[in-house]
Protein backbone atom coordinates (compact mmCIF):
# COMPACT_ATOMS: atom_id res chain seq x y z
CA UNK A 1 0.00 0.00 0.00
CA UNK A 2 1.33 3.11 -1.13
CA UNK A 3 2.24 5.80 1.92
CA UNK A 4 0.53 8.76 1.85
CA UNK A 5 2.88 12.35 1.86
CA UNK A 6 1.77 12.75 5.74
CA UNK A 7 3.31 8.79 6.14
CA UNK A 8 6.25 9.46 4.39
CA UNK A 9 7.32 12.44 5.96
CA UNK A 10 7.20 10.47 9.36
CA UNK A 11 9.29 7.87 8.01
CA UNK A 12 11.29 10.27 6.52
CA UNK A 13 11.97 11.67 9.85
CA UNK A 14 12.74 8.38 11.55
CA UNK A 15 15.23 7.91 9.19
CA UNK A 16 16.45 10.82 9.61
CA UNK A 17 16.68 10.71 13.60
CA UNK A 18 18.25 7.06 13.24
CA UNK A 19 21.00 8.26 10.97
CA UNK A 20 22.16 10.90 13.83
CA UNK A 21 21.05 9.05 16.47
CA UNK A 22 21.12 5.22 15.42
CA UNK A 23 25.02 4.73 16.85
CA UNK A 24 23.94 6.24 20.38
CA UNK A 25 20.74 3.99 20.77
CA UNK A 26 23.02 0.92 19.77
CA UNK A 27 25.77 1.20 21.91
CA UNK A 28 23.90 2.08 25.28
CA UNK A 29 21.85 -0.80 24.10
CA UNK A 30 24.83 -2.95 24.11
CA UNK A 31 25.89 -1.44 27.30
CA UNK A 32 23.36 -2.20 29.25
CA UNK A 33 23.07 -5.88 28.17
CA UNK A 34 26.83 -5.86 29.28
CA UNK A 35 26.37 -4.52 32.27
CA UNK A 36 23.38 -7.00 33.15
CA UNK A 37 25.45 -10.17 31.97
CA UNK A 38 28.03 -8.61 34.31
CA UNK A 39 25.78 -8.34 36.99
CA UNK A 40 24.18 -12.14 36.75
CA UNK A 41 28.10 -12.93 36.50
CA UNK A 42 28.95 -11.17 39.51
CA UNK A 43 25.80 -12.81 41.65
CA UNK A 44 27.19 -16.29 40.58
CA UNK A 45 30.36 -15.54 41.69
CA UNK A 46 29.04 -14.51 44.50
CA UNK A 47 27.09 -17.63 45.34
CA UNK A 48 29.75 -19.86 44.26
CA UNK A 49 32.10 -18.18 46.75
CA UNK A 50 29.66 -18.58 49.07
CA UNK A 51 29.08 -22.24 48.26
CA UNK A 52 32.84 -23.15 48.46
CA UNK A 53 33.38 -21.29 51.72
CA UNK A 54 30.84 -22.14 53.75
CA UNK A 55 32.18 -26.37 52.79
CA UNK A 56 35.16 -25.29 54.23
CA UNK A 57 33.69 -23.56 57.57
CA UNK A 58 31.64 -26.86 57.38
CA UNK A 59 35.07 -28.41 57.96
CA UNK A 60 36.29 -26.55 60.42
CA UNK A 61 33.42 -27.15 62.94
CA UNK A 62 33.75 -30.75 61.97
CA UNK A 63 37.26 -30.58 63.01
CA UNK A 64 36.94 -28.97 66.15
CA UNK A 65 34.01 -31.58 67.12
CA UNK A 66 36.71 -34.18 66.72
CA UNK A 67 39.82 -32.71 67.70
CA UNK A 68 41.26 -33.07 64.42
CA UNK A 69 44.21 -30.14 64.76
CA UNK A 70 45.32 -30.65 61.45
CA UNK A 71 41.95 -30.65 59.35
CA UNK A 72 40.96 -27.57 61.30
CA UNK A 73 44.19 -25.53 60.41
CA UNK A 74 44.05 -26.60 56.96
CA UNK A 75 40.16 -25.38 56.46
CA UNK A 76 40.11 -22.67 58.53
CA UNK A 77 43.75 -21.67 56.48
CA UNK A 78 42.03 -21.71 53.45
CA UNK A 79 39.03 -20.01 54.41
CA UNK A 80 41.06 -17.01 55.47
CA UNK A 81 43.24 -17.10 52.49
CA UNK A 82 40.65 -17.29 49.77
CA UNK A 83 37.43 -16.15 51.19
CA UNK A 84 38.44 -13.66 53.73
CA UNK A 85 35.42 -10.92 52.70
CA UNK A 86 33.09 -14.17 53.74
CA UNK A 87 31.69 -14.20 56.99
CA UNK A 88 32.59 -17.85 56.94
CA UNK A 89 35.89 -16.48 57.23
CA UNK A 90 35.77 -14.51 60.33
CA UNK A 91 33.63 -17.79 61.96
CA UNK A 92 35.62 -20.37 61.34
CA UNK A 93 38.79 -17.65 63.06
CA UNK A 94 36.91 -17.52 66.28
CA UNK A 95 36.22 -21.03 65.98
CA UNK A 96 39.73 -22.26 65.64
CA UNK A 97 40.72 -19.14 68.22
CA UNK A 98 38.27 -21.16 70.68
CA UNK A 99 40.25 -24.80 69.55
CA UNK A 100 43.18 -23.04 70.70
CA UNK A 101 42.29 -21.35 73.61
CA UNK A 102 41.05 -24.94 75.19
CA UNK A 103 44.23 -26.47 73.96
CA UNK A 104 46.21 -23.54 76.05
CA UNK A 105 47.68 -22.34 72.60
CA UNK A 106 47.27 -18.54 73.45
CA UNK A 107 49.42 -17.35 70.82
CA UNK A 108 47.11 -18.73 67.66
CA UNK A 109 44.51 -18.07 69.63
CA UNK A 110 45.29 -15.00 69.57
CA UNK A 111 46.23 -14.39 65.78
CA UNK A 112 42.71 -15.97 64.63
CA UNK A 113 41.02 -13.07 66.96
CA UNK A 114 43.64 -10.97 65.45
CA UNK A 115 42.70 -11.46 62.40
CA UNK A 116 38.81 -11.18 62.91
CA UNK A 117 39.54 -7.66 64.59
CA UNK A 118 41.52 -6.62 61.33
CA UNK A 119 39.37 -8.37 58.42
CA UNK A 120 35.71 -9.22 59.83
CA UNK A 121 33.38 -7.51 57.23
CA UNK A 122 30.75 -7.50 60.42
CA UNK A 123 31.35 -5.24 63.00
CA UNK A 124 29.66 -7.77 65.65
CA UNK A 125 32.23 -10.38 64.79
CA UNK A 126 34.66 -7.90 65.47
CA UNK A 127 33.49 -6.63 68.65
CA UNK A 128 32.96 -10.41 69.76
CA UNK A 129 36.96 -11.08 68.80
CA UNK A 130 37.92 -7.77 70.35
CA UNK A 131 35.86 -9.24 73.24
CA UNK A 132 38.06 -12.50 73.38
CA UNK A 133 41.04 -11.48 72.86
CA UNK A 134 41.20 -9.06 75.93
CA UNK A 135 40.32 -12.27 77.68
CA UNK A 136 42.79 -13.85 76.74
CA UNK A 137 45.37 -10.79 77.19
CA UNK A 138 43.94 -10.77 81.22
CA UNK A 139 44.87 -14.70 81.05
CA UNK A 140 48.13 -13.55 80.35
CA UNK A 141 48.37 -10.82 82.75
CA UNK A 142 48.39 -8.51 80.17
CA UNK A 143 45.80 -6.09 81.63
CA UNK A 144 46.92 -2.54 80.42
CA UNK A 145 46.52 -4.05 76.42
CA UNK A 146 43.45 -5.89 77.76
CA UNK A 147 42.22 -2.52 78.56
CA UNK A 148 42.94 -1.14 75.52
CA UNK A 149 41.10 -2.90 73.52
CA UNK A 150 37.77 -2.69 75.60
CA UNK A 151 38.35 1.01 74.92
CA UNK A 152 37.85 0.42 71.01
CA UNK A 153 34.28 1.31 69.66
CA UNK A 154 31.58 -1.58 69.84
CA UNK A 155 27.92 -1.84 69.89
CA UNK A 156 25.33 -1.26 71.91
CA UNK A 157 24.56 -5.38 72.07
CA UNK A 158 28.23 -5.85 73.72
CA UNK A 159 28.04 -3.16 76.34
CA UNK A 160 27.51 -5.10 78.97
CA UNK A 161 29.91 -7.81 78.66
CA UNK A 162 32.15 -5.26 77.67
CA UNK A 163 31.91 -3.50 80.86
CA UNK A 164 31.84 -7.15 82.87
CA UNK A 165 35.20 -7.81 81.60
CA UNK A 166 36.46 -4.19 82.55
CA UNK A 167 35.33 -5.13 85.71
CA UNK A 168 37.51 -8.09 86.01
CA UNK A 169 40.67 -6.86 84.49
CA UNK A 170 40.51 -3.55 87.47
CA UNK A 171 39.77 -6.44 89.66
CA UNK A 172 43.14 -7.71 88.49
CA UNK A 173 45.03 -4.72 88.76
CA UNK A 174 43.56 -4.36 92.39
CA UNK A 175 41.68 -1.25 91.60
CA UNK A 176 38.47 -2.12 93.28
CA UNK A 177 36.57 1.30 93.10
CA UNK A 178 36.67 1.32 89.46
CA UNK A 179 35.76 -2.75 89.38
CA UNK A 180 32.72 -1.78 90.98
CA UNK A 181 31.86 0.82 88.61
CA UNK A 182 32.67 -1.10 86.11
CA UNK A 183 30.08 -4.11 87.21
CA UNK A 184 27.50 -1.63 87.68
CA UNK A 185 27.70 -0.32 84.14
CA UNK A 186 27.16 -3.95 83.05
CA UNK A 187 24.48 -4.62 85.32
CA UNK A 188 22.75 -1.34 84.21
CA UNK A 189 23.31 -2.89 80.16
CA UNK A 190 22.33 -6.49 80.79
CA UNK A 191 19.56 -7.57 79.13
CA UNK A 192 17.49 -10.39 80.84
CA UNK A 193 19.92 -13.16 80.92
CA UNK A 194 19.52 -13.61 84.55
CA UNK A 195 22.86 -15.92 84.29
CA UNK A 196 25.36 -13.12 83.33
CA UNK A 197 23.31 -11.07 85.83
CA UNK A 198 24.41 -13.14 88.54
CA UNK A 199 27.61 -13.69 87.55
CA UNK A 200 28.40 -9.86 87.89
CA UNK A 201 25.93 -9.21 91.19
CA UNK A 202 27.99 -11.67 92.59
CA UNK A 203 31.52 -10.29 91.32
CA UNK A 204 30.02 -7.03 92.52
CA UNK A 205 28.76 -8.27 96.35
CA UNK A 206 32.32 -9.79 96.86
CA UNK A 207 33.90 -6.17 96.41
CA UNK A 208 30.73 -5.34 98.55
CA UNK A 209 28.66 -3.63 96.26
Amino acid sequence: MALDLEEQEQVAELKAWWVQHGTLVVSLLAAVAVGFAGWQGWNWYQRQQAAQAGALYETVTKAVQVGDGKAMRDASGALVEKYPRTLYASMGALAAARFFHDRNDAKDAKAQLQWVTEHSPSDDFRDLARLRLAAVLMDEKAYDEALRLLDARHGAAFDAQYAALRGDLLVAKNQPGEAKAAYKVALDKADKDAQFRESVRMRLDALGG
